[in-house]
């Protein structure tokens, strides 16, 4: 039996980085992946493929990325099934899957493949296909991420009614699909899906899409995806899901509103559970909530001291960046190390078409909090580079505190918007102030201007400019 001083199960975004911090502290550490491949969800079903998805579109109909239109993704969409479109993404899998590899063997952690669980607070057992090893360690991390919620009042099959992990495995392009939930997955995939020339109807119960996001962005989002041909039903309640009779398969929802949709398939996007049915967490003294996920203090530490949780499997964000920087925390921390983190500065990004970013707080939660606040706005058709791309679309806001003149927070929407982003995250992670937006000089031309833009125009408004 081997003894570590952690182990990290998991080997997504924040046990990878949990693992090579704990490393880099010189500590013996040892990574259990259910997997024959590391990785986790990120990468084999999650993060990577959705991303990989936009570009290969792109590259299937021979167009550059710089500036998809919807007919590029249209004619992408003619010329390649998704199973082309799977088997290029399986390329990006393996080379992601290799540079993980490749980062935890440098550090010198061992990888040990199979199911963990607990047989007590320091004790864990692999259980792989062929062979099982029982580890014992003075810290456990856990970043076992999520699966998608299957309900049992849902009939999932094959290619009619899925999630997620099964939409790559579809023999072709649906002419139709449902998508159930719109938040951050759903909306990706029903933006990407519809400008690919499928008939998208996006449900969802809430009356507006990603409502942690910036309202005005996704008022505008919810035009641009309407004007491509989606319909949205929001502020709709499911009453029940359901294969259609008949002798072609398809899928329906009754709303309770006693409207009826029918689609070739439906996508199935309601939340996620914490992959933590088969850890035997009872053997560590631990308890879940209704949907599989572990609570934790600042430092992420569960309520048994010595075991830590990172990443999906604790709840929101649940992005592949913030459960890095989770992981990294979280390891400096059981180990008494210093560092810095700036967890309140963190970004987010929604791979939709458009692409939306945002960081720091929204108009809502100024509001919400009595926070006085100045918007300044940038429309990229105003700026050389954004006539250059053809985005009539996009948009940088900046909110601005009128007293100090310090930004309150970003908002983007439109190309390169999550790239664009850590202009204005760095401005506040530093206290800067617009004013140094409007005294700095960006590249002729490029999108980086609309900082310059927005700011003249919010601290215009402010008295005794």
């Amino acid at each position: 039996m081997r003894h570590f001083d952690l182990c990290v199960v998991g080997s997504g975004p924040g046990g990878q980085k949990a693992a090579i911090q704990a490393a880099k502290l010189g500590k013996q550490v040892c990574v259990i992946e259910q997997r024959e491949q590391v990785g986790g969800v990120a990468v084999h079903t999650g993060t990577i493929p959705s991303k990989a998805l936009r570009e290969v579109i792109l590259r299937a109909g021979g167009v550059a990325p710089g500036a998809p239109r919807v007919a590029d993704f249209r004619e992408a969409g003619q010329r390649a099934s998704l199973r082309a479109l799977w088997q290029h993404y399986q390329g990006v899998i393996a080379t992601e899957t290799e540079i993980v590899r490749e980062q935890l063997t440098r550090n010198d952690i061992a990888l040990i493949t199979g199911q963990a669980r607990f047989d007590d607070p320091h004790t864990l057992t692999a259980i792989g296909a062929t062979a099982r090893e029982t580890v014992t360690a003075e810290h456990v991390a856990l970043a076992v991420g999520t699966v998608p919620a299957r309900p049992p009042s849902v009939p999932f099959d094959a290619g009619t009614i899925i999630t997620t992990d099964e939409l790559f495995t579809l023999p072709a392009i649906p002419h139709s699909l449902i998508i159930v939930g719109g938040g951050v997955i759903g909306t990706e995939y029903a933006s990407m899906l519809s400008v690919l020339g499928v008939r998208v109807t996006l449900i969802d119960a809430r009356p507006r899409l990603l409502d942690f996001v910036d309202g005005e962005l996704v008022e505008a989002l919810q035009y641009h995806l309407r004007q491509g041909g989606m319909t949205l039903r929001l502020g709709e309640q499911v009453a029940a899901i359901r294969r259609a009779s008949g002798a072609v398969a398809a899928a329906e929802v009754a709303l309770e509103s006693g409207k009826t949709v029918v689609a070739d398939c439906l996508l199935y996007c309601v939340g996620r559970q914490g992959a933590t049915d088969a850890l035997r967490l009872e053997a560590a003294g631990l308890a879940t909530d209704a949907r599989g996920r572990l609570a934790v203090d600042q430092d992420y530490r569960t309520a048994v001291p010595h075991v830590f949780a990172v990443g999906d499997v604790i709840g929101f964000p649940a992005l592949a960046s913030t459960s890095m920087e989770q992981g990294r925390v979280a390891a400096c921390r059981m180990f008494g190390a210093g560092c810095d983190s700036m967890m309140q500065t963190l970004p987010y990004g929604i791979y939709a078409v458009p692409e939306i970013s945002m960081v720091g707080r929204t108009e809502e939660q100024l509001t919400r909090d009595g926070v006085a606040y100045e918007t300044g706005v940038a429309q990229y058709r105003e700026i050389a580079r954004g006539q250059l791309l053809g985005d009539e679309i996009g948009m940088l806001k900046l909110l601005i505190a009128p007293d100090t003149r310090a930004v309150l927070g970003v908002h983007i929407i439109g190309t390169g918007a999550t790239e664009l982003i850590h202009i204005g995250q760095a401005v506040i992670a530093l206290d800067g102030t617009a004013d140094y937006f409007v005294d700095a000089v960006f590249n002729y031309p490029t999108l980086a201007e609309c900082y310059r833009v927005a700011a003249l125009n919010g601290l215009n408004k402010l008295p005794n400019r």
